[in-house]
């Protein structure tokens, strides 16, 4: 517990730190972004040095004649896939912002309002969701993220909706299905374990945290398709 409390308060004060570079941040996206990354570089470093915590990415085997041979690398994080995650913890949506080129979010509004951190949000193109809306606010939202693909954005959505613990199972937002039916875009589920290691409360254990990039589904899959897929490496 003391490792989880040192982390947790070094943290706390880095992410503070950050603010007055962030609002040089503000000056442009492109600006914003850089700082952002190098921000979340950091967040990985701390998980790494004070907490104990890696991680590793997985891929999906390609086969030749039924046989599974090597990781398939290749697997449309250019855009033009939404990719859908389990979301467990901050640590893996750093993850997914290091290692996918020109990643945006799909967040909940909330979010948005948070100090000095929700400008610089909007600033990098994240894109805030008001769920009372309906249907009036997914048409709005589609237009939106139709417009950051086309310039060569790639969309991570958390189709859960909010962070979860190891073994849940929520139900999927249909909002996933939307978005993919109505820009003709498949999905690439994403699965992890990054609850294990940093969970949503409670104490941090030090290991290996894992992300599974899964195959390729239609856009016309169906609910429990896709949550069978997230949550087919997922802890």
């Amino acid at each position: 517990m003391f490792r989880t409390i040192i982390f947790k308060t070094t943290l706390a004060i880095y992410f503070i730190l950050w603010i007055p570079i962030l609002f040089i941040g503000l000056i442009s996206r492109r600006l914003a972004k850089i700082i952002v990354r190098a921000e979340t570089l950091g967040v990985l470093f701390l998980a790494r040095k004070i907490a104990g915590i890696t991680y590793r990415i997985h891929y999906p085997l390609t086969e030749e004649n039924g046989i599974p041979t090597k990781p398939n690398t290749n697997i449309r994080t250019d855009g033009k896939a939404i990719i859908a995650a389990k979301h467990m913890s901050i640590l893996e949506i750093a993850i997914l912002y290091i290692n996918i080129p020109n990643a945006f979010f799909i967040m909940k509004q909330e979010l948005m309002w948070i100090p000095f951190y929700g400008w610089i949000f909007l600033r990098i193109g994240l894109l805030p969701v008001n769920r009372k809306r309906g249907k009036t606010n997914m048409r709005k939202l589609t237009e939106r993220v139709a417009t950051k693909i086309m310039n060569g954005e790639t969309l991570i959505i958390f189709p859960e909706g909010t962070r979860v613990t190891p073994g849940a199972r929520p139900a999927l937002r249909r909002g996933l299905m939307y978005l993919a039916h109505e820009l003709k875009l498949p999905i690439l589920p994403v699965g992890t374990d990054t609850g294990l290691y940093w969970p949503k409360r409670g104490r941090m254990r030090p290991g290996v945290a894992n992300v599974y990039f899964e195959n390729l589904l239609p856009s016309t899959a169906d609910m429990d398709d896709i949550a069978t897929a997230i949550n087919q490496h997922s802890a």
